[in-house]
């Protein structure tokens, strides 16, 4: 049952959904699920005290701020396939390069490739048009 408190439009994007994960797999036609996350990176304050037989690694919990990095997860579940891009930020141009990368490396003989991710604002055709003249745009969307 769906809750009370979702739309019309949840019910009908969340179907769309479902009926792509039911199709059968086609290498041809692979279903891409892109996702992403911001981790947060540390450095050690104090040195890890090495694990000795029977005794294991010690770890102290102050550590310093060392910045952030992006995390993009290209993953195709049918096959098992992943990867991992990790980018300073998560820009609309590292989204296009990301997806440049889909098409010209990971699926180059993919007639269409279909994308399921979430509706983060860079996740749009138009990011393909600020990272790439026009017409590189139009044929990396192309598949």
């Amino acid at each position: 049952m769906i809750p009370p408190q979702q739309n019309a439009e949840f019910v009908w994007r969340m179907e769309a959904v479902l009926e792509v994960y039911q199709r059968p797999y086609e290498s041809e036609f692979p279903v891409i699920c892109i996702d992403e996350a911001t981790k947060q990176l540390v450095k050690e304050t104090v040195t890890p005290i090495p694990a000795q037989p029977g005794v294991p690694e010690r770890v102290d919990y102050e550590y310093e701020r060392n910045g952030t990095a992006n995390l993009f997860m290209l993953c195709e579940p049918m096959s098992g396939w992943r990867y991992v891009a990790v980018t300073q930020q998560r820009t609309a141009i590292d989204y296009a390069h990301l997806l440049k990368a889909l098409v010209d490396d990971f699926c180059p003989e993919a007639r269409k490739i279909t994308v399921v991710q979430d509706n983060l604002n860079t996740h749009s055709p138009a990011s393909l048009y600020k990272a790439f003249a026009p017409e590189e745009a139009r044929r990396i969307l192309a598949p």
